[in-house]
C-alpha cells in the first residue's frame, strides 16, 4: 500500500472501527471485513468492477448490496458510503487497514505463512503456538497461502521478521555456503 493510499484508507478504516466499537459490533463487522477481503483477493472480476471508473455507482451499490446481504447493516452502509464518496476502489486497502487496527487493539500479531502444500489444522495450531512464543503476543492470526515452488516446508513472516524453513530456502543457503568456500 502506497503512502498516499494509506493516507486515504486509514481514516476510513479508523471510522469503521469507531462505529464498530461504539455499537459494540467489533466481532460481526470484523468478520464481514475478513470475508470482504477474502472475496476481493479471490475475485479479479469484483476488483475490476469496483475500480472501473466508467461503471455507475448504482451498479457498484447493487453488486455490493448482494455481496453484503448477510452482513451487519453498518458494514453495508459503510460500503454504500465508500461508493458515494468515490473510495470503493480502495476497499481492499481499507479492509487491510481495519484488520491491522483490530489486531493492534487486541494485541494480535499477523503471521503470513507460505507453505508448499495446504496445512492441516494441527500444523496451523503448531505454527500459531510457535509464533505466540516468538512474538510475545496475546493472539496470532494466520494468513496461510500455498506455494508449490517452495518444494517443502514453510516461510513465516511476522512484521519484518522472516523465518524461512522451506526446502527452497535451505537449498539456497547451502548453495551460498558452498559458493563462499570456493
Amino acid at each position: 500500500m502506497s503512502a498516499m493510499t494509506s493516507e486515504i484508507a486509514s481514516p476510513y478504516a479508523a471510522a469503521l472501527l469507531s462505529i464498530a466499537e461504539s455499537r459494540d459490533k467489533i466481532d460481526p463487522i470484523t468478520e464481514d471485513v475478513r470475508g470482504l477481503r477474502e472475496l476481493l483477493r479471490e475475485s479479479e472480476e469484483l476488483r475490476n468492477l469496483l475500480t472501473n471508473p466508467l461503471l455507475k455507482s448504482d451498479v457498484k451499490k447493487s453488486v455490493l448490496g448482494r455481496i453484503s446481504e448477510d452482513s451487519d447493516p453498518f458494514t453495508r452502509n459503510f460500503l454504500m458510503l465508500l461508493v458515494d464518496k468515490g473510495r470503493v476502489a480502495l476497499l481492499g486497502d481499507i479492509c487491510s487497514e481495519y484488520q491491522a487496527l483490530v489486531r493492534e487493539r487486541s494485541g494480535t500479531v499477523l503471521a503470513e505463512v507460505t507453505s508448499a502444500i495446504p496445512l492441516s489444522s494441527e500444523q496451523e495450531d503448531a505454527i500459531r503456538q510457535k509464533v505466540l512464543n516468538f512474538a510475545g503476543a496475546n493472539h496470532v492470526e494466520l494468513d496461510v497461502k500455498a506455494d508449490p515452488d517452495l518444494i517443502g516446508g514453510v516461510i513465516i513472516k511476522v512484521g519484518s521478521q522472516v523465518i524461512d524453513a522451506s526446502l527452497r530456502g535451505q537449498l539456497r543457503r547451502i548453495g551460498l555456503k558452498l559458493s563462499s568456500k570456493s
